[in-house]
């Protein structure tokens, strides 16, 4: 796991020396007011200490910077530009004092939120863990009990039927999913029923907490199903395959002569064989809908999670955050890992080889 992570980062810091563009230029760039890009929306992120700086030598014959745009600017203030972001050292020795302090978990600050990185991520967490866990349990709800039915009736009707909605749904993606959804249900076109910002109304501390549960639910009730659509294809399709595996083994038919119900073959003896994939899956099938492919989702219904925060610190160049989240989602993933192969090894400990008798 530690060659692995510091595999990551080495990377995505090499990565980063030949990005075009860095904090240093996106500050000349409000300063000369050039700063249109997507970035610019960001609350809090005006450059205002910077901004408010003298421009000291900001005459016809100031010296040209190696900042595009650095022109009109006092050199010795874009030599601070550099020092306070860090730049004044050269990469070596950058990237180890970042693994340096990575290891004592210090992330530093935002370079354009006067905030920690840890704080901020503790600000969108509850955002991205709703959208996680939720979509989580509604897939393995809905797959689970789908992938055994349409394994007991392969090829019947009822299997096909569904399995054309499954591939149907798993092709469409869930951002224009999500289009249809407002269009249709929250005030597009149609029908105006669900919210379209946020997962709580305004007021929500001050509602009785029935009201808050009801309130929660009816905003996340969109964002959750555009997210699921396609999410539980794979999960259900993957019981079905794993439970006709099992079905057609020798124990099975062994169950069968032996007088057993097929209820009793089917939930006394398949049932935890065929689910040692899924149910050991479960870890790392969390960390992905926890970590990824909201961030569509959370732009469109405006909800600030961790995936917004993580695709605005890119286009910001906002270095701490970007590697600050880079490290905890692959140190969580990691671990995750860990932790699912242990699990299949709890499930059916025939997995591991060394303390079987050889």
């Amino acid at each position: 796991m530690i060659p692995t992570l510091l595999g990551i980062l080495f990377v995505s810091f090499v990565v980063v020396q030949f990005a075009p563009g860095g904090p240093v230029e996106r500050v000349i760039a409000q300063l000369s007011g050039s700063d249109t890009g997507a970035s610019s929306r960001i609350s809090g992120s005006s450059g205002g200490d910077f901004a408010s700086r003298p421009q000291a030598g900001a005459s016809a014959d100031a010296v040209s910077s190696k900042y595009r745009g650095a022109q009109g600017l006092d050199p010795d203030f874009v030599k601070s530009l550099e020092k306070q972001f860090g730049f004044d050292k050269p990469a070596p020795e950058r990237f180890l004092l970042m693994l340096w302090n990575f290891a004592r978990f210090d992330f530093g600050k935002s370079y354009f939120r006067d905030v920690s990185v840890i704080q901020l991520i503790k600000e969108k967490l509850p955002v991205s863990m709703s959208l996680g866990i939720w979509m989580t349990l509604l897939t393995y709800l809905i797959s689970i009990p789908l992938g055994i039915r349409k394994a007991i009736r392969d090829g019947s009707t009822f299997d096909v039927w569904t399995s054309g909605i499954i591939i149907i749904g798993f092709a469409i993606p869930g951002f224009l999913f999500a289009i249809l959804l407002i269009i249709l249900f929250a005030g597009g076109s149609f029908l105006d029923i669900f919210p379209l910002r946020g997962l709580t109304s305004d007021g929500w501390s001050q509602f009785p907490w029935y009201w808050k549960i009801i309130d929660y639910f009816w905003h996340i009730t969109l964002p959750l199903v555009s997210m699921v659509l396609g999410a539980f294809a794979t999960m259900t399709l993957l019981t079905k395959n794993s439970f006709l595996d099992e079905i057609r083994k020798q124990y099975v038919m062994t169950a069968r002569a032996k007088g057993c119900s097929e209820n009793q073959v089917l939930y006394g003896h398949i049932f935890r064989n065929a689910m040692l994939i899924v149910i050991a899956g479960f870890p790392s099938a969390f960390i992905h809908a926890f970590f990824s492919g909201s961030l569509l989702i959370e732009t469109i219904f405006s909800l600030d999670g961790l995936g917004l925060l993580g695709f605005e610190s890119v286009l910001n160049r906002d270095y701490p955050v970007v590697f600050g989240t880079l490290f905890i989602f692959s140190l969580v993933g990691l671990v995750v890992n860990l932790i699912s192969d242990l699990t299949y090894m709890w499930i059916d400990p025939r997995i591991d080889f060394e303390a079987r008798d050889v």
